[in-house]
């Protein structure tokens, strides 16, 4: 049995579609959230986003695209980029994949490490009281 290449669809609509609608179109295909948030309008730093995303798909930009912007929403134009979103202590790469669109990019980075705890330290415990610091 061959398997078929799967295509991406989201929606019912392909990426190539995604990509020719207009702002206000694809809104309607989003999520209540995200709808909202498009409505809103982009703030100056997503905008700033927008247009290195832009630059480097047309080839006027080289270099890799850093941000701090968290809070915007996966768009069809950002697929296939990489993006070192900020994690809060450093950058943190995100590919973009066609399944993102609709979420935050925050949501592919994570923010805060996992704990792991070794041996409880010094006057943890009551016999650790009596053991020197050094």
């Amino acid at each position: 049995m061959i398997e078929m290449a799967r295509i991406f669809k989201y929606r019912g609509k392909t990426i190539e579609e995604l990509k020719e609608m207009q702002l206000v179109e694809l809104s309607e295909l989003l999520p209540a959230r995200a709808r909202r948030s498009l409505k809103r309008g982009f703030t100056e730093e997503q905008k700033k986003l927008l247009k290195k995303i832009e630059d480097f798909q047309t080839g006027k930009r080289k270099k890799v695209i850093k941000t701090h912007v968290r809070d915007i929403i996966v768009l069809p134009v950002m697929v296939g980029i990489r993006i070192l979103v900020h994690s809060g202590k450093e950058f943190s790469q995100v590919e973009v994949t066609s399944e993102m669109i609709g979420h935050y990019l925050s949501e592919f980075t994570r923010t805060r490490r996992n704990v792991q705890h070794k041996a409880p330290g010094v006057g943890a415990t009551r016999s650790t009281k009596h053991v020197s610091v050094k």
